[in-house]
């Protein structure tokens, strides 16, 4: 059943009444309901929502990540998202950040800078659908083969008709199935490899196999984005990001939590925003107007 955060407590409805809940129950309802461990042998007893990691160079530990979505040109966070510390939950919160500050403050981003955690098929197709330039890094998939085959951008893709064309000629066709939601195969005909002289270089199986990402055509536009000046200077933009999470580990100290569980998480992590947000306008606002210069005659 879903659940309400009110302060610290939280709330469950029934159909009929109100249940107040302990930390301990609303610990449980939220492991059972979302964020499950993905390895049952890594948990943590007083806390089994926070992720096993060992990302960073300190030590493996349980966690939580601090996500922010950032207005770069002021340097104001907007929006703020706790996740376990996996990297597939932190590309989702994405999303719900974006959605969120689009519905509370009708704020909509028209670019969005970040670091190659968040280049998936899924995340960009999510960002170009909605008319969001992605300045993302994406490993560029199509130039990996075994050594001394042809990669798949040696392969001529024809998108009207959806297949590919060989360096001999010959097409791989698809079934249209999304193999695990995100992969679609190309396959040649079996007749046509067995015979082909350019197979030593192709393929050491019966037919060549292709393989393409559902969103393949978002990947290649940020790939093609990868080479402006604009994704250039969002990567130095992106700097002040980091400055913030800095400033968050090293002097307010958001290195322990104090509260545990997801929505414990969510309290701090906001709390820390909020000081972060009114140290800056605590400095805009003690900022001295510009004095007019003194004309020379």
């Amino acid at each position: 059943m879903p659940t309400v955060s009110n302060g610290s407590r939280a709330a469950r409805w029934n159909g009929r009444r109100t249940i107040n809940q302990s930390p301990g129950s609303r610990i449980l309802s939220a492991l059972e309901s979302d964020n499950p461990p993905t390895n049952p042998k890594a948990v943590l007893p007083t806390d089994p929502m926070a992720a096993w990691t060992a990302r960073g160079r300190n030590k493996i530990m349980f966690g939580y990540s601090l996500n922010y979505l950032m207005d770069m040109e002021n340097a104001v966070i907007v929006n703020v998202e706790a996740t376990p510390t996996r990297i597939s939950k932190e590309a989702d919160a994405t999303e719900t950040m974006i959605e969120r500050t689009e519905d509370r403050f009708g704020l909509k981003p028209d670019r969005l800078a970040g670091d190659v955690a968040y280049g998936t098929g899924e995340m960009l197709g999510w960002l170009v659908e909605r008319n969001i330039t992605p300045y993302i890094p994406v490993w560029d998939q199509s130039r990996v083969a075994a050594e001394g085959k042809f990669v798949r951008a040696d392969f001529d893709y024809n998108k009207e008709r959806d297949l590919y064309v060989c360096p001999g000629g010959k097409e791989l066709r698809t079934s249209g199935t999304a193999h695990d939601g995100t992969t679609i195969k190309y396959i040649a005909k079996r007749i046509d490899c067995s015979g082909c002289p350019l197979k030593p270089n192709c393929t050491t199986g019966r037919e060549r196999r292709i393989s393409r990402d559902v969103n393949q055509e978002a990947r290649d536009h940020a790939q093609a984005l990868m080479e402006t000046d604009a994704y250039y200077q969002s990567g130095v933009d992106r700097k002040q990001i980091e400055r913030l999470f800095g400033e968050a580990k090293n002097i307010l100290s958001m290195v322990r939590l104090r509260l545990r569980g997801l929505s414990g998480a969510k309290e701090e992590f906001l709390l820390t925003a909020t000081v972060q947000n009114l140290k800056r306008l605590a400095n805009h606002s003690t900022t001295p107007p510009p004095q007019p210069q003194p004309m020379v005659a």
